[in-house]
């Protein structure tokens, strides 16, 4: 049931075929998918999941918890398996999240999913599966560690690929960064030949520097500069600006960081300027420099506390 609501879901969106990432349950799921509609789906993610969730006797204990005492009975035991020790420990506000989630959850969806697992057997359907597969696990995962879960799936699905990450079940929120990572090189890159990658360049150089910017940057282009200003355009803000694993925040402040420890002073002020028209807010200047101050010396941050201070009055 829960695999068709997937594919009537695509076909509500009219999406012929996808990729498929499916943690835990989800993973249980995309293996009924890749097995049964093979034709839907072009990469299978199996993180975290397993091809039986055994013993049956642990499920039939969970929901009799849950009828008799509704979420909260199971919740402490759950976030224990959710989180390794360490994360349980620093009380991220991660865990507060989940934690929250699912105690909201209807107790009967969720023993029904349980009785799901209890019951799934796809031992049988690995070997069916053809589709490229990356199976994810958890060092730390004591719900379905390495051995007999991700293990079988990797060993039984032909071809696929493993990752192992110190994280517990919920992988995704433990190692968020080298899970999106490992996504995305798995996931096939999508098509850009020389002009798209030159016109996504512009479309990230106009984002980041303004139009006002990028404008007159290309008015005042000429011939001889016409190929250095492509290669820019193309490798520094097609490529590396584009780049997903890190958001645009974040390389804004690298590039504060890197441009005033190099006294490259030019360029840190049009990033002052631009940012502060973006996404940075004054805070972030003060941080970032006093970071830099420690790791850079204090000259250079002096004169970048001074030059960001002349931005931040033209901007005022």
């Amino acid at each position: 049931m829960l695999g068709q609501d997937v594919l009537a879901l695509a076909d509500a969106l009219e999406i012929s075929q996808f990729a498929f990432c499916g943690l835990s349950l989800g993973g249980a799921i995309g293996q009924w998918i890749a097995a049964h509609a093979p034709e839907r789906i072009t990469h299978l993610v199996l993180a975290n999941t397993s091809p039986q969730f055994v013993p049956r006797a642990n499920w039939e204990t969970r929901i009799a918890a849950v009828l008799k005492g509704g979420m909260s009975a199971v919740v402490d035991v759950a976030m224990q398996r959710f989180f390794s020790p360490d994360t349980l420990a620093k009380q991220s506000p991660h865990v507060a999240s989940i934690r929250s989630v699912f105690l909201g959850t209807d107790p009967v969806g969720y023993t029904g999913c349980c009785a799901a697992l209890r019951d799934m057997n796809h031992v049988d359907l690995l070997k069916k599966i053809k589709t490229p597969t990356l199976v994810i696990s958890g060092d730390r995962d004591v719900a379905t560690p390495w051995t007999g879960h991700g293990e079988r799936l990797a060993q039984e699905i032909p071809g696929a690929k493993a990752l192992h990450l110190a994280a517990a079940h919920l992988s995704n929120i433990e190692r968020p960064h080298s899970f999106t990572t490992a996504l995305l090189e798995f996931l096939p890159p999508q098509p850009a030949g020389d002009a798209n990658s030159l016109h996504a360049g512009f479309e990230k150089r106009r984002a980041v520097l303004g139009d006002a910017h990028v404008d007159k940057a290309i008015a005042a282009t000429t011939e001889f500069t016409r190929e250095f200003q492509e290669l820019i355009t193309r490798y520094a803000w097609g490529t590396i600006w584009s780049r997903p694993q890190l958001d645009q925040r974040t390389r804004r402040l690298l590039v504060l960081a890197v441009t005033a420890s190099l006294g490259r002073w030019e360029e840190f002020a049009l990033h002052v300027r631009t940012g502060l028209a973006g996404e940075l807010e004054v805070c972030d200047l003060k941080e970032v420099l006093l970071q830099t101050s420690v790791y850079a010396g204090v000259p250079a941050a002096n004169t970048a506390f001074q030059v960001a201070a002349e931005q931040i009055e033209k901007a005022d």
